[in-house]
This record gives C-alpha cells, sequence and structure tokens, in this order.
C-alpha cells in the first residue's frame, strides 16, 4: 500500500522539527510526521509520502528547498513548488492551492507515484486531498486538526472584527474547502468536539 498524507505550509524535514514559527507551525507538524513514521513501520505500507510546500527561503533554512528528503527507507517528504520561494503562514497558501495540485499532480505522474490512499490535514490539505482524490480515483481520508466555523465563533467571542478576521484567515475560502473535504472524504479524523 502506497500512502500519500498532505500537510500544505512546508516546514517539515527528516529531523530536528520546526515548531513555534508561527501560531499553527506546532503540534500539527509533530502529529503528521509520527504519523507518517508510523505508518511506514507498518508491513502492508510499502511507501510513504509526505507532500508538502517547498520554499527557497533563507529565512527559513535550505532544508526546505530539497525536492525529495528520505526520512527512512519506507518514508520520504516530497516539496513541491507553489506561491513562490518564500516561507508563507497557512492563511496566505490559499491562493496558490490550485498550483499545488498541478504540481502535485505533474510530480505523481513523473515518478509513477500513484497512490492508494490520501490523507490531508488541515484545511488547506483538505481542498488538494479533494482534488487529487478525484483526479486519480483514489480515496482520501482527512484529520481537519481545526475547523474554521469554531475558529471564527472564539475569535468574535473575544472582540476581533468580523470584517478583519474573514479576511485575514481566508474564512470563505476555509468554510469552502472544509465543506467540500467533509462531503467528500471516505472517513474524518478527529482529536476534539
Amino acid at each position: 500500500m502506497r500512502i500519500h498524507l498532505y500537510s500544505l505550509h512546508g516546514l517539515f524535514r527528516a529531523n530536528n522539527l520546526e515548531i513555534g514559527r508561527d501560531a499553527d507551525n506546532g503540534g500539527q507538524i509533530i502529529y503528521v510526521m509520527e504519523l507518517a513514521k508510523a505508518l511506514s513501520r507498518r508491513p502492508e505500507v510499502t511507501h510513504v509520502h509526505l507532500f508538502t510546500r517547498r520554499m527557497d527561503d533563507p529565512a527559513v533554512g535550505p532544508d526546505y528547498a530539497r525536492p525529495i528528503e528520505a526520512v527512512n527507507d519506507k518514508l520520504d517528504v516530497r516539496r513541491i513548488a507553489c506561491g513562490g520561494r518564500r516561507y508563507l503562514p497557512k492563511e496566505e497558501l490559499w491562493p496558490h492551492l490550485d498550483e499545488f495540485v498541478t504540481e502535485a499532480l505533474t510530480h505523481i505522474k513523473a515518478e509513477s507515484l500513484l497512490p492508494d490512499w490520501i490523507h490531508s490535514h488541515y484545511a488547506d490539505a483538505g481542498y488538494v486531498g479533494t482534488e487529487l482524490s478525484s483526479m486519480l480515483n483514489v480515496p482520501f481520508a482527512h484529520t481537519g486538526h481545526s475547523l474554521g466555523k469554531p475558529k471564527l465563533e472564539k475569535l468574535l467571542a473575544a472582540g476581533a472584527d468580523r470584517a478583519e478576521v474573514m479576511k485575514r484567515f481566508q474564512f470563505e475560502r476555509r468554510f469552502a474547502a472544509e465543506d467540500g473535504t467533509l462531503a467528500n472524504a471516505e472517513f474524518i479524523i478527529t482529536s476534539t468536539e
């Protein structure tokens, strides 16, 4: 079984995971890498490919510019270029998701990496997973890590300006991506209510 994991914002490397660069660069990185490693140890799994965003930005270091990085003999990180060269917080990735889908599809076909399963993480990768699942006719699972509607409610309850947070966090795009992902995924993995 070949599994693709998608977590787009890009700060994945084989060793010394970098966490804390911004508010969303923390637990998800660790969770996804630990999941990838655990899946790669399963005897029925032949390969795990962790797809993320490639960047060539001195502010984050050279590790994230490598197109492919082996983690072990059954797991690698595959970095797909989209949205320019510099690091972008996940809120700024939304306009570049179709570019990621196109580039990932090209890479998958060129490298003969057709998956048996796709597993997306967070709303942006859910959008990518939905698109690739449809294009490749492959089932996908999704872990949301957080959902936009409860996040918006919490921000508004804390006194945030609705127009400002809608724009900053790209909630309209996020809601549409989450709705499509939840409707199309074979199953959803949750960690909270």
